[in-house]
């Protein structure tokens, strides 16, 4: 199954007999799609606005493109800014569907991995539900001091409308371009922006400047030209930053940590016997992190995202453990030994003042 799923992932990436041989059935994928949405567009489907202004950082590339870290990363510069900040998640894998809080204690089988290392890493209201508008009014009714929610994923999720999105990419841009399965497109690209919700493209590391150039071309296209009318030169002028494409770098931090607290440089890993593994979306970028770092890995092992890490075989022969904190949230409590690498994302000034602009009007 690995195998089948890189082939997959690979086939992606061009338009080759893969992507042409799935081409009809994008096709019906893309008429599916376009037909919910419409359904929302005529009130067949209902679709909710919360009280405070909503923030979704998702995306339409399948699988990971760094939405996570971004989303800690966001979370912690608003409320550095001052902002009451909430976070809603559908907390992939966990049981049960009802809304839920998330707290630092909390199991990752019962409220997703993600959710709890977002818990852990910004100490502020977390609630998960497969119905985000559901857990937004729970999160509100238990936190009424909230003023900005922010959606870890839900760009697809249109029962909940929000005021702005942040659509991330990673290297491999749009990939071949084409929607699922021919290619890796929950939706096409770029997509039509709402009058009432901006869309800032967030990139995780450098793509084809041709490509952030064509799509920056062409969302400025799509930008209806009346929006700006009536509006503050500080709003329209943040209206224009959003269409640029921001990079967000990501580097792993100095140091690693384990269950209890203990820390060590990461520096001191090198020349010693070390294996890692990850349950990310791309588990190579996190070796290839520890690698660049000057550490070299006596073993490696990609696990599937969102891994449960119950079947997971550790090789004392194979040295001290490092994985990820999304990996941790896991591993601890079976192996509370492993050491887990922060990875550190920080928002560019320009990029958060352009959020800040385009949400303010709203609190």
């Amino acid at each position: 199954m690995p195998d089948i799923r890189l082939a997959l992932q690979q086939a992606w990436l061009k338009r080759g007999l893969i992507a042409y041989a799935l081409w009809p059935l994008s096709l019906i994928y893309g008429l599916l799609f376009g037909l919910r949405k419409l359904l929302y567009r005529f009130g067949v489907f209902q679709s909710h606005r919360l009280p405070v202004p909503v923030i979704v950082v998702g995306n339409v590339f399948v699988g990971g493109v760094g939405k996570t870290p971004l989303v800690i990363a966001l979370v912690r510069q608003l409320t550095a800014k001052g902002l009451r900040v909430g976070v809603l998640s559908r907390g992939y894998g966990r049981s049960g569907e009802t809304p839920k809080l998330v707290c630092p204690q909390s199991l990752a089988i019962d409220v997703g991995d993600e959710p709890l290392l977002i818990a852990r890493a910004c100490k502020v209201p977390v609630f998960v539900g497969k119905n985000r508008f559901q857990a937004g009014c729970e999160l509100l009714a238990h936190n009424p001091q909230i003023q900005v929610i922010v959606c870890d994923d839900g760009l697809q999720h249109l029962a909940l409308k929000h005021d702005l999105a942040l659509c991330v990419f990673d290297e491999r841009g749009i990939g071949n371009g084409c929607l699922l399965p021919a290619g890796p497109l929950r939706e096409a690209w770029p997509l039509l922006q709402e009058h009432y919700a901006p869309i800032i493209t967030v990139s995780t590391s450098n793509f084809s400047e041709k490509r952030a150039q064509d799509t920056q071309n062409d969302r400025g296209q799509d930008q209806p030209q009346e929006q700006d009318k009536g509006l503050s030169s500080a709003l329209e002028k943040a209206l224009k930053q959003a269409k640029k494409d921001f990079v967000v770098p990501r580097e792993l931090a100095d140091f690693a940590q384990q269950a209890d607290g203990t820390t060590q440089a990461l520096s001191s890993f090198r020349g010693q016997k070390v294996q890692a593994l990850a349950g990310i979306g791309k588990p190579e970028v996190f070796f290839n992190m520890l690698r660049t770092q000057g550490i070299s890995l006596s073993k490696t092992q990609a696990l599937s995202d969102h891994d449960n890490m119950r079947a997971l075989q550790l090789d004392p022969q194979m040295g001290a453990v490092l994985c990820t904190e999304k990996d941790a949230v896991k591993l601890w409590n079976f192996h509370p030994r492993a050491w887990a690498v922060p990875l550190v994302t920080e928002l560019p000034e320009e990029l958060l003042n352009t959020i800040l602009a385009l949400i303010s009007p709203k609190l």
